[in-house]
């Protein structure tokens, strides 16, 4: 195969949405998948399903890489999903960078390299704060930050730049809160709030730097086809908000009540050390983006939220 499309990572819900956007475009996708079989049904028409996980350090996967247009690696476990053990804190480490580290080596040994290689961060790369208010809005020329979620970004930043060295145009996606109903903190939070029983997490005055899935994926897509994007980009709106007005818009959208805040000690009872991630929050502005004059659909918190729920995004 040539001039095709490489992702992992594309069951989850940006990659299953890019992957699905980039085969109605014409593009031969090639999925990397633990579970081929289930990404085969999830995302029909893709060119091919391999077998991949962040482990494998070889094997017929490399294959795939040579002659690939692009490779776009968004592969990672997911953070906030369970409870936090030290077992969990080392498989959620070691899927980013173990898995970035087996890539760069298959786009390095590749006799005819990717032209861009893309690769998932997040805005946890800038630390967490928990008041909004004394924050100050962090661009991509902020410094980095010195918790454990931080670690994992800056460790799996550097890999993924190693792959420069091979001549991919390299490109860091620096992910906030992506919003959609199929996944993530939305769809977590839609159920008690449609049963009246939603507020914050947390104080509430923690800041939530969001995007749409929509602009996530189209930002996507700009890097992919546009040389100027490269280096580290932030992906959220040009508009973060406090915990408590997301809670206040939610509401409003669903037509509910925002009066039940989940108290940070219950967070604790549920997620233990992962607690003090989930109730705090990064104030993060797109400095890249809105440089290049990317066209957001969504800048308000309000309209985002309405059309993801009428559309069931």
């Amino acid at each position: 195969m040539h001039g095709h499309i490489v992702i992992t990572g594309a069951t989850g819900v940006i990659g299953t949405e890019l992957a699905l956007r980039l085969i109605a475009r014409g593009e031969s996708v090639v999925v990397f998948a633990r579970l081929p079989g289930v990404a085969a049904r999830n995302i029909p028409g893709a060119g091919e399903y391999v077998q991949w996980d962040s482990g494998m350090d070889g094997g017929d996967w490399t294959g795939f890489i040579n002659g690939a247009k692009a490779v776009i690696h968004l592969a990672g476990k997911p953070l906030l999903e369970s409870r936090w053990t030290e077992a969990h804190k080392n498989e959620c480490y070691s899927s980013r960078v173990l898995g970035t580290r087996h890539i760069v080596s298959a786009i390095a040994s590749a006799s005819e390299k990717p032209q861009v290689f893309i690769s998932a961060s997040a805005i946890g790369y800038y630390g967490s704060f928990s008041r909004c208010d004394d924050t100050p809005a962090m661009d991509e020329s902020a410094p980095e930050g010195r918790d454990f979620l931080a670690k994992i970004c800056i460790d799996w930043e550097k890999e993924a730049l190693a792959a420069e060295k091979s001549g991919p145009r390299t490109v860091l996606l620096r992910t906030g809160i992506v919003l959609s109903t199929k996944g993530g903190m939305l769809q977590k939070m839609l159920p008690t709030f449609r049963l009246f029983l939603g507020g914050p997490i947390g104080s509430g005055l923690q800041c939530i730097s969001w995007i749409h899935i929509d602009d996530e994926i189209a930002a996507i897509l700009e890097v992919l086809d546009n040389p100027l994007y490269r280096g580290a980009i932030n992906l959220v709106s040009p508009t973060p908000v406090t915990m408590k007005k997301f809670a206040e818009a939610l509401a409003a959208v669903l037509d509910r009540p925002a009066q039940l805040p989940v108290p940070e000690f219950v967070v604790h009872l549920l997620m233990g050390e992962g607690a003090e991630y989930a109730v705090k929050g990064q104030k993060i502005t797109p400095g890249f983006l809105m440089a290049q004059h990317f066209p957001f659909l969504y800048q308000s918190l309000s309209d985002a939220l309405a059309d993801l729920i009428a559309h069931k995004k």
